[in-house]
């Protein structure tokens, strides 16, 4: 069973890596502590018990921070520039949660501001370079697990495409593709396939490379496959995943181009939306909108203004915009948004929006890229038209042209839709057909996935997509 433990130990480091990070930033805390009592406070030294609850507390909150700003994302492409952007970015946030709620609320636990400068910079200086050594140099190596492809047509074309990229790959190594007969021909570099004889030699082959896990992907499996040699390398600890399960697990998103009905039947997870259909859910997204309400009413007052001097007095239009959209089981309602285009902006109908398009006001343009234009929605939550977290609701001029085209489509609104959601965390902003079929596979993912805990991320990590543009 070696190498069921080499196939896990991606998943341990990633636990080593968040352990390390604790140890570095509770390590950063008690230096502060050390120093505050040191120079800046000798006649009244901190007990060494708070101390401790501090160093727990800062760290935990650090990491709090840093998760809503990206920096535990196992995709984030950065330069270490924009890393160290994130690490100050993530110790101000941390400074200010602290400062203005934590050390409000519990004002015992507050050491000063000299512990939480030193501690802030000690971080910073540590996380920095932790991270430019772990994450930016060939030890990440040592955690990936070695794959084999089998198959190499149009179905294992598909793990080429969407593996394509280093940053795609930090928990695997691709040895390579074996074609398999009854593959249809495709156009996988010769250099990265393995050629040899699966259906006598495919265990021998995975000991002598040391395989951790084997991929099936190949297009016609029938009477196809090596099946003595698959259960062999499954009872020695070797992993065997089929391709839709393999991409789920690597890229947060289900191939909706692979699935067939009894997957989706017999597959575990989609069900899981039933549970959320509770009075608990509803009040969840009741309390989360009236505390929102009452944090950003300065915003929405000031939005409303600047909307109206635009161009709202001259023209009369309303600085809100009603448009109908799918919800929940394919009930149309009309979500509620600051207005951020022209007021004759479909006057030739409906159309995608892009990202630069020439309907959008100048106001329209700031407010849509910090996600301000959606403060109105939390009206929409108030009524339970929406949740906070879900696939984003769709036009329903749209919804029928790509439920022709796209598989599986109508299955996102098996979920309440919501303000922010899986796609928009993982998949830039797009307004096309092929877009809205990239979305899909992330809605799918999450319906399948849903839980409270994923929620929460997904509210956190909502942060990212307002500092740093992701998405819309």
């Amino acid at each position: 069973m070696a190498k069921a433990n080499r196939y896990g130990q991606n998943t341990i480091a990633d636990k080593l890596f968040l352990i390390a990070e604790l140890t570095l930033l509770i390590l950063a805390s008690l230096l502060a502590s050390y120093l505050s009592n040191l120079y800046y406070a000798p006649s009244t030294p901190i007990d060494i018990n708070y101390q401790l609850i501090n160093a727990i507390l800062f760290a935990a909150s650090v990491m709090l921070c840093a998760l809503s700003v990206g920096l535990y994302d196992q995709k984030l492409r950065e330069s270490h520039k924009g890393i160290i952007k994130r690490v100050i970015i993530t110790l101000v946030f941390n400074a200010i949660l602290l400062e203005l709620i934590v050390f409000q609320l519990f004002s015992f636990l507050n050491l000063g501001f000299s512990y939480l400068f030193i501690a802030s910079l000690f971080s910073a200086i540590l996380l920095s370079s932790f991270r430019a050594l772990f994450h930016y140099s060939d030890i990440t190596r040592i955690r990936r697990r070695r794959v084999l492809v089998l198959g190499a047509g149009e179905r294992a074309l598909i793990i080429e495409r969407r593996m394509r990229r280093n940053v795609d790959k930090r928990s695997i190594d691709i040895v390579g593709f074996t074609p398999i007969e009854g593959d249809k021909e495709s156009v996988i570099d010769s250099k990265k396939l393995m050629p040899f004889n699966y259906a006598t030699d495919l265990y021998q082959f995975v000991v002598e490379n040391d395989i951790h896990q084997l991929v099936i992907a190949c297009d016609e499996r029938r009477n196809m496959l090596p099946v003595e040699h698959l259960f062999k390398c499954k009872t020695r600890g070797i992993d065997v995943i089929e391709i839709l399960d393999f991409i789920e697990q690597e890229t947060g998103q289900i191939a909706v181009n692979l699935i067939y009905p009894s997957w989706v039947i017999y597959g575990n997870g989609l069900d899981l939306n039933h549970r959320f259909k509770t009075n608990l859910d509803y009040k969840l997204n009741l309390i989360l909108a009236l505390l929102l309400l009452l944090v950003t009413w300065p915003i929405i007052l000031i939005t409303m203004l600047l909307i109206y001097l635009e161009d709202g007095r001259k023209t009369g239009a309303s600085v809100f915009y009603k448009q109908l959209r799918v919800g929940y089981d394919g009930k149309p309602f009309y979500i509620l948004k600051f207005r951020s285009m022209k007021p004759d902006a479909e006057k030739n109908g409906a159309r995608w929006a892009s990202a630069d398009d020439d309907r959008v006001t100048r106001v329209g343009r700031f407010i849509r890229k910090y996600r301000i234009d959606e403060l109105p929605q939390l009206l929409n939550v108030l009524y339970g038209e929406m949740g906070f977290v879900g696939p984003r609701p769709e036009r329903p001029e749209f919804v029928d042209e790509l439920a022709k085209d796209i598989p599986y489509y109508n299955q996102r609104h098996n979920v309440k839709p919501g303000l922010t959601g899986w796609a928009q965390l993982k998949y830039p902003y797009g307004a096309t057909a092929e877009d809205a079929q990239e979305k899909l596979k992330f809605d799918l993912y999450y319906i399948k996935h849903r839980s409270l805990l994923l929620d929460l991320i997904i509210l956190v990590r909502t942060v990212e997509i307002v500092l740093f543009g992701k998405g819309r």
